[in-house]
């Protein structure tokens, strides 16, 4: 996080305060906090995935011992998850999970996890 922040030149009270200046690197600030979660849980693996041929985007395609996991970042409570929704029903076998500033949260092809819960998620 600290190479990141260095890199974007963003001064920390600007993360802290989060007003509409930081809008533009907080997606990229979570994502790089969740990779760095997930990289430090053993036996996990992350992939990213693109679809070419379509808008399709997951964040992270997560190999947990030998679960395949679809995974969804999102830096606010904004819980749209189109493509990962399109993702599981394209694969009715894996069950998606997404990090956002929500509370815990199962639904039928998801599960909601805080975002201060990454690493504790598959443990």
């Amino acid at each position: 996080m600290g190479l990141l922040g260095a890199l974007s030149e963003t001064p920390p009270q600007q993360i802290l305060i989060g007003n509409n200046v930081f809008e533009e690197y907080k997606g990229a600030f979570t994502e790089n906090y969740v990779l760095q979660q997930l990289k430090s849980i053993p036996h996990t693996f992350v992939y990213y995935y693109s679809n070419e041929n379509s808008t399709m985007e997951i964040d992270f395609v997560v190999q947990h011992d030998n679960e395949i996991i679809p995974v969804e970042v999102k830096a606010e409570e904004n819980l749209r998850a189109k493509s990962l929704r399109q993702f599981t029903s394209d694969n009715p076998s894996l069950h998606g999970m997404r990090f956002s500033m929500s509370g815990y949260r199962e639904q039928e092809w998801m599960t909601n996890v805080p975002l201060w819960a990454v690493k504790w998620s598959f443990t």
